[in-house]
């Protein structure tokens, strides 16, 4: 977009810029929601598997996506400071396995007789379960490992920079759809800060556009009302 606002990053504790907070928390509340669905889905209610199976997809398109702005903007960064990221790319590589694999286990509950249908949606749950538990660690092993080498070997602005270039190289629909996912899993400051600082610097078209399309749809009437006060967003 062009423009020096974050669409991910929160301070962390230490008042640190935190390239990994608002967009990890988005994908564990997503992904969470999304493990929540799979196990209660009735796979003989047609409308309601195509509905999930859609959300699921979704997901993980964005998965995907952070997957690779990490090791194509992160660690390529910290590979030319000379900081090795084996441990994180290692897991890298076993979530694009998980990700063809799932996509397989998707099908074959898409493409099921109906007396198979249960037990290809169980399949899927526990593989999507199996996948989420690695990426909650594996976020954690960001969070509290590498978060830290970037730290050191990076000011704050120079983050905002890879930040930035990862922002840049995303179509507008992406990133909408990156916040209708991060804005719900972030805390009342942390939205306010987030969204204040793009309503300050992006352009007043955009900043309604993510209003509009991310913001409300994905917040309660009161969340919003409470964002809305804090922003002093118009009526």
């Amino acid at each position: 977009m062009g423009h020096e606002f974050s669409l991910t990053s929160i301070p962390d504790l230490n008042g640190r810029y935190d390239i990994y907070g608002a967009v990890h928390k988005g994908l564990r509340k997503a992904g969470c929601d999304l493990l929540g669905r799979l196990g209660t889905a009735d796979s003989h209610d047609a409308q309601e598997t195509a509905l999930l199976i859609g959300d699921l997809r979704n997901y993980l398109m964005l998965a995907a996506s952070h997957v690779s702005h990490e090791d194509e903007n992160i660690h390529v960064e910290l590979a030319a400071k000379g900081v090795s990221t084996v441990k994180v790319d290692e897991q890298h590589d076993d979530h694009r396995t998980a990700f063809g694999e799932l996509e397989e286990l998707i099908v074959a509950w898409e493409r099921a007789w109906p007396s198979h249908k249960p037990a290809c949606g169980r399949k899927l749950y526990l593989a999507f379960a199996a996948y989420m538990a690695d990426d909650l660690a594996h976020m954690h092993e960001e969070e509290t490992m590498t978060a830290p080498l970037l730290w050191r070997n990076f000011t704050d602005n120079e983050i905002l920079g890879i930040e930035m270039s990862i922002i840049a190289s995303l179509p507008p629909e992406m990133s909408m759809a990156f916040m209708r996912m991060m804005i719900p899993a972030i805390n009342p400051v942390e939205r306010a800060t987030l969204l204040g600082a793009m309503k300050k610097d992006a352009p007043p078209d955009i900043f309604q556009a993510v209003i509009d399309f991310a913001v409300r749809p994905s917040l309660s009437a009161s969340d919003f009302t409470q964002l809305a006060d804090a922003l002093k967003l118009a009526a």
